[in-house]
């Protein structure tokens, strides 16, 4: 479905990434928000429909982390155009208590363009975690992004 990934700029609080997806918005709104979908291409086994207000959390199906659950908490859906939840970046380590940290938001944009879709994501929220792990999950999550993008 994808056609060209764009990188945007990115602050110590901020990453913004880009694609144009030779796909109309209907098809590109149901790949992120149908979680029969999301799970597919996100590599995660979501055991409930994502809607506003409600939270939605799964085990990671992608190899090496398999051993981490992700948790959605889903704050927007306005169909076809955007689409958020909130979550723990980078919280890989088992032994860790993530549930009293700030989360990052995440948020889905879709924009009709002359060749399909662009589909902007952004994730926000960075600079409220604990020093000790936000650079960390800033790249991490910043190459993560990259990758999705690419599988989507």
């Amino acid at each position: 479905m994808s056609t060209q990934t764009q990188t945007m700029p990115s602050t110590t609080d901020r990453i913004e990434k880009e694609i144009i997806l030779d796909a109309p918005r209907a098809r590109v709104w149901r790949a992120i928000t149908n979680v029969r979908e999301f799970n597919e291409w996100f590599g995660v086994a979501l055991t409930a429909p994502f809607a506003p207000g409600v939270t939605v959390s799964g085990q990671i199906t992608h190899p090496g982390y398999e051993h981490v659950t992700m948790t959605a908490w889903v704050e927007t859906m306005e169909p076809e155009h955007h689409f958020a939840y909130r979550w723990h970046p980078d919280n890989l380590d088992p032994t860790v208590d993530y549930s009293a940290e700030p989360t990052t938001l995440v948020t889905f944009i879709l924009e009709e363009v002359e060749r399909g879709t662009r589909l902007i994501v952004t994730e926000t929220g960075f600079d409220a975690l604990p020093a000790s792990r936000r650079a960390h999950a800033l790249q991490g999550n910043s190459n993560g992004w990259k990758s999705q993008l690419e599988r989507i």
